[in-house]
């Protein structure tokens, strides 16, 4: 029987560590971890440790996972087994490459980073380790902390999946500034929680101190199960009092804070130009129009604003922009509301009539901010088509007059090509991701870019005594966010003079600073839990993103040289960056890459090239099976699965299936898949002992269930479940439930409870427990399994259904557990089922596949 222990911890970023047994409840137990994070002015220095001894009779295998931001660099990682310390190293990629070529050669095993979400990427290892050993695995990644909407935060999701013996999470944060306001907040603090949470704080620094009990973590006293499971969050500003910001200076490298507060707004003159193609029809195209309808009521009455929409055809709402009067408002309200999609996708057409809006445009205010606010969700498939030719043209168009901010739907845009085209323009790209919270994501992002406040801002510095100076000038600055320039102090100064020149909404503006060099310095002394040259590693940190960024829009020439002194640094201060690799040496050394991904590595590919092979690497107790696609001179590797000796060689389908159930009464999982030509409503269960019915739904253009209807006599309620949301009805009254928070209600004994994003449960007394996951990546899908399925009567049918009362394995079948087929005998009918490998949609972390016996049917 297979058994995992699982545990996650997010200090904006989350942890998993995962171990796989046979026959033990966690044989692989991890008896500590601890996330110690240090935040000294926004910059984040986190080592995560985690400790893990394997009770077992034989040899287990541990596999340890951490979810960590996008934006932070892997500094340092380590395993340490049996005194043996196996380090990892950062190395230039293509010297990585080789080595690592090399050693897959020999047979040995890849280690991968992936991006998992839209804030998250997963680092990932694997280690066997002895019966009776134990191994520490280690860490460490730094990030600089982004100021969004007037606050910093660090956000630590807990999910052990077991009870930990010592569990702790600091933070210690040191502010010299002094901290304005501090808070933490949490989905699954107890009243025994609360005990285990301290929180210290002065002037300048906080401690958090998260540290529970083993008795404190259980959900009760008899079962040992975790009550940690959700999100702790710490959020926390720093105070402004001097015009010119805040300088801080250690060991020769400074760092100056810049955050201007309570200054007049700019009026924005806004174009919003909206893809309304075909592949927007249904969910996008909805929330899509539920976030305009709120953006709409957020404009201020001095912005003006207009709508191009678009498909293969460039549609106009204004031949102007207007006023945000509560009139026009209303009006485009209207618009939105009625918009449809349908067609192809005309970016370069669209793009160019909204800058001939901006360029015609009369009565504007003459000291407002213009934008352009692209949402597009595929390649360009009508008018111009060749994606340089259109950066080209806009560019040339806009002629650094406007900002343009590119925003992808999902994965079918070209995240490359909408990335440069805004930094060619002085704007971001944003990617936002199919899930329920995708109107949250575009009301998010309109927020930061609502309140321009300077405009042309300059920070100047003595030319002669400072090297290597960041970015120092800025297009725009909005409200809520920081201004962050950082250098290197070449000559002896005793005063470093800042000047910053800008425009406000009333006039120009020149404000000026001079720091005491020894009065900075000393202010970092005796600071014991300080890592002593933070703003050099942050002057690090902050250039290596900024070269990188201005290599996206640079021509070939440029690009090389930015991105060579960017390599320079990652390789000078041990950076995992998209110019290097971690080579990790395992024992029998073994070998895994570590490879940082990019947002444009995250496109969802529409189909696997010809040339794509899939091939068994061995050469380790467990194996692995590895996918090469080669393009071209570019390989890429994907990490498909580990598993057992016996079923090394047989073929594996890494993905969900529609439908997984445990068969009752016996230790084997059936993957059904229902052939979608046939119907796409399907009826899967009907019990009238247990008066209960379940249809579901297939999707269009995805094989997978998008909407279960549950239906129970008694109490009469229907429940429908949607990938967007959850309608409950009772008695002709209907109540919508978000996945975006967790709530749960009782209905005449009936519960129904919602866990946040990821599951629905149903559950009545004496009767069978019916649960629905939501899976939100790469596709947006539903999974449905049931609990205490002993209590189904010999009545239960359906296509489902029938499994749970009239199936049994052929007598005659071979019932070896390395068997590749069997016979299975459902309803009178025989079937003749294969072993495969899918993902489990059950479980909360489903990267590596599970044996089950896969058959297709037609209903």
């Amino acid at each position: 029987m297979e058994q995992r222990t699982l545990l996650a911890l997010m200090v904006f970023s989350s942890l998993i560590v995962l171990a796989e047994t046979n026959d033990q409840k966690h044989a692989v137990e991890i008896y500590s971890l601890h996330v110690d994070c240090k935040v000294t002015s926004r910059f984040a220095h986190t080592v995560i440790t985690s400790r893990i001894v394997n009770r077992a009779n034989e040899s287990q295998e541990a596999t340890f996972e951490v979810e960590l931001p996008k934006t932070a660099f892997i500094t340092n990682f380590s395993m340490s087994i049996d005194g043996e310390v196996y380090p990892g190293i950062i190395k230039e990629k293509t010297a990585a490459q080789n080595e690592y070529d090399s050693a897959v050669s020999q047979g040995q095993s890849a280690g991968l980073v992936k991006i998992t979400d839209r804030k998250l990427e997963q680092f990932h290892v694997s280690v066997s380790i002895a019966a009776a050993s134990k191994v520490t695995f280690q860490l460490t990644y730094e990030e600089l902390l982004k100021r969004q909407l007037g606050k910093y935060e660090l956000l630590i999701k807990v999910r052990p999946k077991q009870l930990v013996k010592h569990f702790q999470i600091d933070v210690h944060i040191f502010e010299p500034q002094g901290i304005h306001f501090l808070e933490t907040d949490s989905t699954f603090m107890t009243n025994e929680l609360t005990e285990a949470l301290t929180k210290v704080q002065n002037e300048t620094k906080a401690h958090i101190l998260f540290k529970p009990t083993l008795d404190q973590q259980k959900k009760n006293s008899e079962l040992d199960e975790t009550l940690l499971n959700g999100d702790f969050v710490v959020r926390y500003d720093v105070k402004r009092e001097a015009t010119a910001g805040d300088i801080q200076i250690v060991n020769g490298y400074f760092v100056h804070y810049f955050a201007p507060q309570e200054m007049p707004v700019f009026p924005k003159n806004v174009i919003f130009v909206i893809d309304r193609s075909g592949s927007m029809t249904g969910r996008k195209i909805e929330q899509t129009r539920d976030a305009l309808l709120k953006i709409l009521q957020d404009l201020r009455q001095e912005d003006h604003f207009s709508f191009i929409t678009f498909n293969n055809k460039v549609v106009e709402w204004k031949s102007s922009l207007l006023p945000a009067t509560e009139e026009n408002v209303a009006s485009a309200a209207a618009l939105v509301q009625t918009l449809t999609a349908r067609g192809g996708t005309d970016i370069s057409g669209a793009l160019l009539a909204a800058v001939g809006v901006l360029e015609k445009a009369e009565g504007l205010p003459e000291q407002s901010v213009s934008m352009i606010i692209l949402l597009t969700d595929g390649q360009p498939t009508s008018g111009e088509r060749n994606v340089e030719v259109i950066q080209e043209n806009v560019q040339k168009a806009i002629n650094g007059k406007y900002a343009l901010f590119c925003l992808g739907f999902g994965f079918d845009v070209s995240y490359k090509f909408l990335e440069k085209m805004a930094l060619s323009n002085g704007g971001i790209a944003r990617r936002i991701y199919e899930n329920a919270d995708a109107a949250l994501q575009l009301q998010g992002f309109y927020q930061e870019v609502a309140t321009p406040i300077l405009m042309q801002i300059e920070m100047q510095y003595p030319e002669n005594s400072i090297e290597g100076l960041t970015k120092n000038n800025f297009k725009l600055f909005f409200e809520g966010s920081e201004i962050i320039v950082s250098g290197k102090i070449s000559n002896e100064l005793d005063f470093l003079p800042v000047e910053i020149k800008a425009q406000s909404h009333m006039s120009n503006f020149t404000l000026k600073e001079e720091a005491n060099v020894k009065e900075k310095e000393q202010v970092f002394q005796n600071q014991k839990y300080i890592f002593g040259n933070f703003i050099e590693r942050l002057w690090a940190y902050l250039n290596i993103q900024q070269l990188l960024e201005e290599a996206i829009s640079a021509q070939e020439e440029d690009q090389k040289a930015l991105e060579a002194q960017a390599l320079d640094l990652s390789l000078q201060y041990s950076f995992l960056t998209p110019l290097t690799s971690m080579v990790v040496t395992k024992p029998q050394q073994q070998e895994e890459l570590a490879n940082k991904p990019t947002e444009a590595d995250n496109e969802k590919p529409s189909s696997l090239p010809a040339r794509g092979a899939l091939r068994v690497k061995s050469g380790s107790p467990t194996g692995r099976w590895r996918s090469e696609l080669q393009a071209g001179s570019n390989r890429k590797m994907f990490s498909v699965s580990r598993f057992r000796d016996a079923v090394r060689a047989q073929p594996i389908a890494n993905e969900h299936p529609q439908l997984l159930l445990q068969l009752p009464r016996q230790n084997e999982r059936i993957c059904l898949n229902i052939d979608k030509r046939a119907q796409t409503s399907v009826h899967l269960l009907s019990d009238p002992e247990q008066g209960l019915t379940v249809m579901g739904k297939l999707g269009d253009g995805i094989n997978h269930f998008v909407q279960f209807d549950i239906n129970y006599v008694n109490p009469p309620v229907q429940i429908h479940v949607y990938t967007h949301a959850i309608l409950v009805s009772h008695n002709n009254k209907n109540n919508w439930l978000s996945w975006t928070k967790s709530t749960s209600s009782t209905i005449q004994g009936l519960k129904v409870s919602v866990e946040k994003e990821r599951s629905i449960t149903a559950s009545l007394p004496n009767t069978v427990t019916v649960k629905i996951a939501l899976v939100r990546f790469p596709d947006d899908f539903l999974g449905l399994y049931f609990l205490n399925t002993d209590r189904f009567s010999d009545k239960v049918t359906g296509v489902l259904g029938q499994f749970y009362s009239k199936v049994q394995f052929d007598s005659n079948s071979n019932n070896d557990q390395r068997a590749v087929e069997r016979l299975l005998r459902v309803s009178g009918s025989e079937h003749k089922v294969s072993r495969l490998y899918k993902k489990d949609y059950r479980l909360e972390s489903a990267s590596e596949p599970v044996s089950c016996w896969s058959i297709d049917l037609t209903p």
